[in-house]
């Protein structure tokens, strides 16, 4: 199996990377910059140049031979909401098109906690990227033919990862995760058929990720 992850320079992507190849798995890792082939290439993937700016029929020859892609790419925080509209909505929203001319099958998207509920997006000062995750998780869902899986993580952290999380967060548990744990749910729903066409929102818990999809 071929796995293409846009955004591998990314940390999650970075992760995956790592995670993924470390399973034998072939890992096509989409970098827009020829200066991070090594660092990929150092984590098992093997770099492939990708241009989330370029059109869909255009992104779509990276995609020849690939049985999954997985969006893990973000503008981050200095690029404006300029940035988050083109990268984080149209970015995507061009991948999954891209995916489907290629006749790739699967899709994963890590998207945001809250991402469906808009009462929320005010409270986090971010309102601009939540709506840009909702569009996106909206249009895979409704647009597209691509056996999907959305999955909604809390706040990103750079702890080491425990292996365990919670697919049912509540008002008393943690909204944050590791960005580890956040790969290696990805590894894990990329093995699990029963995952397609599933949205899991995803917090620290104590549920071993293996047995949490």
């Amino acid at each position: 199996m071929a796995t293409f992850i846009v955004g591998a320079h990314g940390q999650i992507g970075q992760l995956l990377t790592k995670q993924l190849a470390a399973t034998g798995e072939t890992v096509l890792a989409g970098i827009r910059d020829t200066k991070q082939a090594d660092a990929l290439s150092a984590l098992g993937g093997q770099p492939r140049q990708f241009d989330l700016t370029a059109l869909p029929q255009e992104q779509a020859a990276a995609f020849k031979d690939v049985d999954n892609v997985v969006f893990t790419a973000g503008s981050g925080g200095a690029t404006g909401y300029d940035g988050t509209l083109e990268i984080d909505l149209d970015g995507a929203v061009k991948t999954m098109i891209a995916a489907e001319q290629a006749g790739v099958k699967r899709y994963v998207i890590v998207s945001a906690l809250y991402a469906d509920q808009r009462d929320k997006w005010a409270q986090t000062g971010i309102e601009p990227y939540y709506v840009a995750k909702y569009y996106a998780d909206e249009w895979l869902q409704h647009r597209t033919q691509l056996n999907y899986t959305i999955l909604r993580p809390g706040a990103l952290t750079n702890d080491a990862g425990t292996g365990k999380i919670s697919l049912q967060p509540t008002l008393a548990s943690s909204k944050k995760i590791a960005r580890a744990d956040v790969a290696a749910a990805i590894v894990a729903v990329l093995s699990k058929p029963q995952a397609s066409g599933q949205i899991y929102d995803l917090v620290s818990g104590t549920t071993p990720i293996e047995q949490a999809f």
